[in-house]
């Protein structure tokens, strides 16, 4: 993509419209200007018109949605632009808050509290001072250009997200590819365990994808633990997923190849390999469903 120019609207500055500018910044070092576009500007495939003139003409980089129905699906620039770039899918799976964005740009804070099933006041006891703070801040300039601190910012800000949003699409791919869904027995009861076993994988402890991955495949209320393999030795990591009940990681703190248990009980470092070896560890730290 190779942008000259963005344009967004002059007076106040909402969420939408500045987190559209950092994503396109993210990919093109483009200064930024605050005014109404021209015709001609909107007819430049070069000049990226966000959030104003009446237009949603992607190939000439045009994202604005206000000329949209009354009753069409809620949207925004910010929306427009991750369509376009091909990670709204994503994005919406990985950041809840941008549904809420949406809601908020079209419906205004009412509708979106009502939505989300909260009341306006409750939704104003989570107000952080660093949205209206930069976005008054982004505001109160007409035209923001490369080596202003402001705008290093917002390149920063779109880079580092894009980078979460194509970071976890890339353990998604991955986890589709290697996850194993295991069922284990321990008496007459059973439980469900992820395990990623490919030692190429890009999770780490943390598994941060997995839950989204889970989610997907709608075993996010069944699974109670997840194997990755561990970043600091040849051996995998124990962890509770959702922090279950139905299990104590503690248990197994004696076994020999357990170089690490964490005493209450949610994570435990193991040198073992084998898949069986695994099994039998997650079955020893089972403490079972009353």
């Amino acid at each position: 993509m190779d942008i000259d120019k963005i344009i967004t609207h002059g007076g106040g500055a909402h969420r939408d419209e500045f987190l559209a500018c950092c994503v396109l910044l993210s990919e093109c070092p483009a200064p930024i200007e605050r005014r109404d576009p021209t015709e001609a500007e909107l007819a430049d495939a070069r000049i990226a018109v966000l959030d104003i003139g009446h237009r949603h003409e992607p190939e000439l980089l045009n994202f604005d949605h206000h000329q949209f129905p009354r009753d069409a699906e809620v949207s925004c620039a910010l929306s427009l632009v991750l369509q376009h770039i091909g990670l709204l899918e994503h994005a919406r799976q990985f950041c809840d808050w941008l549904e809420a964005t949406e809601h908020f740009d079209c419906r205004g804070p009412k509708e979106t509290a009502e939505w989300i099933g909260v009341t306006p006041e409750q939704m104003r006891k989570l107000d952080s001072p660093v949205d209206p703070t930069i976005l008054r801040l982004f505001a109160k300039q007409s035209t923001h250009l490369p080596g202003e601190p402001l705008w290093e910012v917002m390149r920063a800000m779109g880079s580092e997200w894009l980078g979460y949003i194509q970071g976890l699409t890339a353990q998604i791919q991955f986890l589709q590819e290697n996850g194993e869904l295991w069922t284990i027995e321990r008496g007459d009861q059973t439980f469900e365990v992820f395990a990623i076993l490919n030692r190429n994988s890009p999770i780490g402890d943390a598994a941060t994808g997995v839950g989204f991955h889970l989610k997907a495949l709608e075993k996010e209320e069944t699974v109670v633990a997840v194997v990755t393999p561990d970043n600091r030795s040849e051996g995998h990591g124990l962890r509770k997923f959702n922090d279950s009940p139905l299990l104590d990681f503690s248990r197994v703190d004696a076994e020999p190849d357990v170089h690490f248990a964490h005493k209450r009980g949610f994570i435990a470092k193991t040198s073992a390999q084998n898949p069986e070896r695994l099994r039998e560890l997650l079955t020893l730290a089972w403490l079972g469903e009353a």
